[in-house]
């Protein structure tokens, strides 16, 4: 767990000397570590099924790599290449698009009062503010507010160095690499979900409402666009807490 330890020190400032200050050092937990890198390289491998499902839609490398540097919402993008792969036109890939990346802005109504970033780091916390990012930060709640600020920064950075990674081998690759589902990288993302959420289901409420949120997200998963069926999670979830409340 972190700790936060205050001590006196000496540090060496230039033309003054030696000069006794108290500063706070803290340490972001070794899980906090684990969980954000186990997460940031597992999604991040993702990428590679994007970069080649981009360019076997028609995308350029360059096309495919900007979606991914500057859009950076994982379903978003599948849905955008999806669209107008299928034949259909810009405006479509983006209200599409837009819709699934409306969730980011409801994570950064939750993670902007344990950020309180100002300036261009609100920016790019803006920017990584992702289903990895605010699943890490929450799930280190209970080792405080500096691991859960820790928890976001490295998973968001982490998974956005990544992303564009294997986003850049994928389209390179895409001729050669084959069905990029075959390597199972599409089951890997929610199993390392649910290796963060599992532990944070301690009630039998919450472990129904899960099991009912799957059975959604299955149930639709045959019907409606990508990315949807986890939006529709999202409003079971809220419907349910405010019976609750």
């Amino acid at each position: 767990m972190a700790s936060d330890i205050s001590r006196p020190y000496l540090i060496e400032v230039p033309n003054l000397g030696l000069v006794r200050q108290n500063a706070v050092v803290s340490a972001t937990p070794k899980s906090t570590i684990r969980d954000s890198l186990s997460v940031s390289i597992t999604v991040g491998a993702y990428g590679i099924a994007f970069g080649a499902a981009s360019v076997a839609a028609g995308f350029s490398v360059l096309q495919t790599c900007l979606l991914s540097l500057l859009t950076f919402s994982g379903a978003s993008q599948f849905a955008i290449v999806g669209v107008m792969g299928s034949g259909g036109g810009a405006l479509s890939g983006i209200a599409t698009a837009t819709l699934l990346g409306f969730r980011n802005g409801l994570y950064g109504l939750r993670m902007s009062p344990l950020l309180k970033t100002k300036g261009a780091r609100r920016i790019l916390a803006a920017h990584i503010t992702i289903d990895e990012s605010t699943g890490v930060a929450l799930s280190q709640e209970s080792l405080g507010q500096d691991a859960m600020r820790s928890g976001f920064w490295l998973t968001g950075v982490g998974v956005f160095v990544f992303w564009n990674l294997f986003t850049l081998a994928g389209a390179l690759g895409a001729q050669s690499m084959g069905n990029p589902a075959a390597w199972g990288l599409d089951a890997a993302v929610p199993a390392a979900f649910l290796g963060l959420v599992w532990p944070r289901l301690t009630s039998f409420s919450d472990r129904l409402l899960s099991v009912a949120a799957m059975g959604l997200a299955l149930a639709l998963t045959p019907f409606v666009p990508a990315g949807l069926p986890i939006i529709a999670t999202a409003f079971l979830a809220l419907a349910i807490g405010m019976r609750k409340s």
